[in-house]
């Protein structure tokens, strides 16, 4: 069976993108100059393009363009408890965190049952931007009871760890229920992590629980689906 145009033009592209034609960080051809080389559509162009991005060999680049981009991080999380700052620094990756927000404000309805708490309940609400050798990776929303943490606030989350930071009081994450969904980036969500608008990204909920089995924290967490992939460790 011949296969569909952009298909075509999707094997020349991932073909010259592993041979090193077009090397890490390289500007590809706008779609207008790649459609007229190889005479097809713009559309055809762009769903071959989009399926690159997908695979993670192409990163598209707002005011830049598509480049090629970096290896996709494997992100084990999901089966390992240790903090983002290890698991990038395991990786030969250094990891940077600008926070965005950190207050105390009223848990919402949603906040408050992860928590076990009363709804308008304190909590301390902490978003952070975590990135990897300058790339933004993970927008990552953390939710704590107040009442179990009274100083946090005077803590620097640039440079400290949360789960060690839990930890010097007592209060270790010892067990994590996580649920996954494949959202669509908002605006907001875009402009900080460098992506287009709408495209799939990885929406992660994370309940953590201390010993006894006492919920602490709650998590939103939204890792860019062009950067990163989950390795899943299950043993019987």
């Amino acid at each position: 069976m011949t296969k569909a145009k952009y298909q075509q033009i999707e094997e020349i592209l991932r073909r010259q993108i592993t041979n090193g034609h077009y090397q890490e960080g390289d500007l590809i051809p706008k779609e207008f100059d790649l459609a007229e080389k190889y005479q097809v559509s713009r559309p055809t162009i762009r769903h071959a393009v989009q399926d690159l991005v997908n695979q993670g060999y192409l990163e598209r680049r707002k005011h830049v363009g598509t480049i090629v981009k970096q290896t996709k991080i494997g992100q084990e999380f999901t089966h390992v408890l240790q903090s983002y700052n290890s698991e990038m620094s395991q990786k030969g990756l250094i990891a940077q965190t600008q926070v965005l927000f950190f207050k105390k404000e009223k848990a919402s309805a949603e906040v408050a049952k992860a928590l076990d708490l009363t709804e308008n309940a304190p909590v301390y609400k902490l978003t952070r931007l975590r990135s990897a050798d300058g790339n933004p990776i993970v927008l990552v929303t953390t939710y704590l009871p107040a009442s179990k943490l009274s100083d946090f606030e005077k803590i620097d989350f640039t440079q400290q760890s949360l789960y060690q930071e839990l930890e010097k009081r007592s209060l270790p994450i010892v067990h994590v229920k996580r649920k996954l969904e494949v959202k669509s980036a908002d605006e907001m969500t875009a402009n900080l992590l460098n992506i287009e608008e709408k495209v799939p990204i990885f929406y992660f909920h994370t309940y953590g629980y201390t010993k006894g089995e006492v919920p602490l924290e709650y998590s939103i967490a939204m890792y860019r689906g062009d950067e990163n992939y989950f390795v899943i460790d299950l043993k019987r």
